[in-house]
């Protein structure tokens, strides 16, 4: 009896099992669900609570949160008996945050992205001259843009470039906004009303400029202490590319550059 309870708590194969999907520890993955509750209320919680939002009664989640104070994965306060994130637990996250290369995390899903809506999708940094290309994932259909990487955009008259100015610290782009803006038909009042509405949209949007027939969208993604860490940019020819702030482009840019965000760690 306690040999079969031991191999199926490891997950031991078993017959017609091999080549299925890697099997894992089942009692592991059921205490996870406690780590995972908390994360998500980010906040501390009383066992009842938290035992609930786990999906098990709380006789049963009390061993587990044993066992993870022991690890530190999790601490209870004396005072009010909640359950917190340990201080491995936080140790666990930043060796994990600073092993993350955004470029990395972001280019999968740009690809994925490029074929999801089949437009281009470049991913920007901020460089030495400002903001850089530094990957372009084309669609399988011909998207003639006149774009390659090293390429460093316009601040205030492309989509990519707004999004940085719009979201970096003021001290980062002064001086490139302020020589820019001497060649620009705009006001002071305009463009920081530019800024306002790429804010709230979470989106900078271009119609025809830096490159006449391309529409654009550019998108934030910021990292673990909600600064940009790059940018992500849908773009194609205005016959085929929808505009509109809502529209399928758009909402699937959004979505593409928060979930990248989530990787890095954002929050909120």
């Amino acid at each position: 009896m306690g040999d079969k309870t031991l191999n199926h708590d490891l997950g031991a194969e078993r017959p017609g099992e091999r080549g299925n999907d890697r099997r894992g520890i089942q009692s592991i993955e059921v205490g996870g669900a406690l780590l995972q509750a908390l994360v998500r209320e980010g906040a501390p919680m009383i066992l009842k609570d938290l035992a609930r939002e786990a999906g098990m009664p709380p006789a049963k989640a009390h061993p587990y949160l044993v066992s993870f104070g022991k690890l530190g994965l999790i601490e209870q306060d004396p005072l009010t008996g909640r359950y917190g994130l340990g201080a491995f637990a936080l140790q666990m996250g930043l060796t994990a945050l600073h092993g993350l290369n955004p470029l990395r995390v972001a280019a999968p899903e740009a690809a994925r992205l490029s074929d999801e809506i089949q437009q281009n999708v470049a991913i920007a940094v901020w460089g030495n001259q400002g903001p850089t290309i530094v990957s372009i994932e084309e669609c399988s259909r011909q998207v003639h843009v006149n774009m390659r990487v090293g390429t460093v955009m316009d601040l205030l008259n492309s989509a990519t470039g707004r999004t940085f100015a719009a979201f970096l610290p003021a001290r980062m782009t002064t001086a490139l906004i302020a020589d820019e803006f001497a060649r620009q038909a705009l006001t002071r009042e305009q463009l920081e009303s530019e800024f306002a509405e790429i804010r709230r949209e979470r989106l900078a949007r271009a119609l025809g400029k830096p490159i006449p027939g391309i529409n654009a969208f550019t998108a934030p993604v910021f990292d673990h202490t909600g600064h940009l860490a790059l940018a992500i940019t849908a773009m194609g020819p205005s016959s085929s590319f929808d505009p509109d702030w809502n529209g399928s482009i758009a909402r699937k840019l959004r979505t593409c550059a928060e979930a990248i965000s989530a990787r890095l760690g954002k929050t909120g």
